[in-house]
């Protein structure tokens, strides 16, 4: 029961608040507290709500702020939180300049350009924004920054650069999630939501449909729980973590798999090129197989469908995908491969390339191009597999019930 008369405030005597040795929080009324550690230290705690949220707001150690200061600042804090505001934001502001996303974006590529080995890779990450963005969005205070504005800034490449747009995108998002961590915004990213917005690309680009690369080993983690037949799982996994075309893995035969070498060799008439691809195969995939194997039977394929001379249709990953309500391809997770590739690693773009059997596009360096960088491949590979298994963040995926429950 609330006590009546004079309300309950200002306990704390100047006398008390030096001599007062008992750790733990001690009030002083309207939210303010003597906050005394078990180490012997003090400061000042404001327990306040901030635009609906219960909010506890540091307002420094007794060493260089008294109990009177602290009342005022306090009472400060209160007043812009009764007026709807929000202290803590206000208190960052005048601590420091508000960058514009031009000035973040630098300070982001300045700060991991250390372990970009590559210029090529570096050059590329600030000139994409540089081009794309800043015209749009490069002067606007990073805390101003919404959804609409990124929207305006992605638009007119959307649909004409593709895979451009997406780079752009995961770039502006990565500047925007420096500047929360930096105290320069809060709540989400306005990244997000963007695709919302914006219209379907129904080109048949083999970028089309891919997840961010940062979702992927949590997807992978959901991909061994679902509710799939466990052909399907293994093989879509396998597609994964080899970066190869959909209809490569489907198509795969016993034949061309050399596990003593850890080699699969893809032949010619199966390749978008019509050239032999060696793959490399990590420890992971080594183990994919094996249980394939077990299911597989006298199947010359190595993922058969309902018939062992047939392999699985080139449905079951759409199928799996949409189940899972991702508005993802199967084919577009060689673009998260090589997003990842690029942004995330100091692998030569040769490599990279190689290693989703793309063609080189110089003829001149292609006539002198004899070897398939194989083992350089089998680093990158195994560094992918790594990437992709030895993580779980949180990728929120719906799982329908499963018949038998």
């Amino acid at each position: 029961m609330k006590t009546k008369g004079k309300h309950n405030e200002k306990r704390l005597s100047a006398i008390q608040v030096r001599t007062i040795k008992t750790p733990g929080r001690h009030p002083d009324g309207n939210g303010l507290y003597l906050v005394v550690e078990p180490t012997g230290s003090k400061h000042w705690v404001l327990r306040i709500m901030v635009q609906g949220k219960r909010r506890d707001i540091g307002l420094g150690g007794l060493s260089t702020v008294s109990l009177a200061d602290a009342r005022e600042d306090a009472y400060a804090k209160r007043k812009i939180a009764r007026a709807g505001g929000n202290p803590i934001e206000e208190r960052l502001a005048a601590r420091r300049i508000m960058p514009t996303f031009s000035d973040a974006a630098h300070r982001v590529h300045a700060e991991h350009s250390p372990s970009w080995k590559n210029p090529k890779h570096a050059d590329q990450w600030i000139n994409t924004l540089t081009q794309y963005a800043f015209p749009f969005i490069g002067g606007s205070p990073v805390d101003r920054i919404d959804t609409p504005d990124v929207l305006r800034a992605l638009s007119p490449i959307w649909l004409t650069k593709p895979e451009t747009a997406r780079r752009v995108r995961q770039r502006i998002g990565t500047v925007l999630d420096w500047a929360k961590a930096a105290g320069f915004r809060t709540g989400d990213n306005p990244v997000d939501g963007v695709s919302k917005g914006l219209p379907k690309q129904t080109d048949q680009d083999e970028h089309f449909g891919a997840m961010p690369y940062a979702d992927v080993p949590d997807f992978i983690v959901a991909l061994r729980n679902f509710n799939a037949a466990e052909t399907v799982r293994l093989a879509f996994e396998l597609t994964i973590l080899t970066a190869a075309r959909t209809s490569e893995i489907l198509n795969a035969k016993w034949a061309e798999v050399d596990e003593k070498n850890l080699v699969w060799t893809i032949p010619p008439e199966r390749m978008k090129a019509k050239r032999e691809h060696r793959v490399p195969l990590t420890l992971r995939c080594i183990e994919l197989l094996k249980s394939a194997k077990s299911l597989s039977g006298d199947s010359p394929f190595i993922f058969p469908g309902r018939s062992a001379e047939k392999p699985l249709s080139n449905m079951v990953f759409l199928m799996v995908l949409r189940r899972m309500k991702l508005d993802v391809t199967a084919h577009g997770f060689r673009s998260s491969f090589r997003d990842w590739a690029s942004e995330q690693t100091n692998f030569p773009h040769d490599v990279c390339e190689m290693a989703l059997a793309h063609s080189i596009k110089n003829k001149a360096e292609a006539a002198y191009r004899r070897g398939d960088l194989f083992e350089k491949r089998r680093q990158l590979m195994e560094a992918w597999a790594t990437y992709c298994t030895s993580k779980q963040v949180k990728l929120k995926i719906r799982h329908p019930k499963s018949a038998n429950h």
